[in-house]
């Protein structure tokens, strides 16, 4: 399981890869993601070749994100395979949000086998400017 969280000192990001059991790493492929923060959300962009908005699940349940689905290449008409190495694969990937993540306005999109998902922060925790006044 990945965590993403905020290290307070220094207002930076962090992701941390947690262990999780053997046999869920070995049934299913993590797929690479990268995660950026822009002004008011996090940004995590996915690496899914293949992967359509039908074979792919997204949900949140309390502050874990889950990214699942399958990977499925067809054989090409008219052809036999002699030799194999890609079939159907599953992949898992799952995510603890910060507390400063509005898990009701994720918004999610795929293109190009890139899923792009936008996590934007609640507004209590978006930097906001203060006026000052004079007395």
């Amino acid at each position: 399981m990945n965590e993403i969280t905020r290290q307070e000192a220094t207002r930076q990001p962090q992701v941390q890869e947690s262990e999780g059991s053997r046999d869920e790493r070995d049934r299913a492929l993590q797929p690479p993601v990268d995660i950026f923060e822009e002004g008011n959300a996090l940004h995590l962009l996915a690496d899914l070749p293949g992967v359509t908005p039908e074979s792919l699940s997204i949900e949140v349940d309390n502050n874990l994100l889950s990214l699942e689905g399958e990977i499925r290449l067809e054989m090409p008409e008219g052809m036999s395979a002699i030799y194999a190495e890609v079939r159907a694969q599953r992949f898992a990937r799952r995510f603890t949000l910060s507390h400063e993540i509005d898990s009701d306005a994720i918004e999610a999109r795929i293109e190009n086998g890139v899923l792009h998902l936008q996590l934007p922060k609640k507004p209590s925790h978006q930097r906001r400017r203060i006026e000052v006044r004079a007395a």
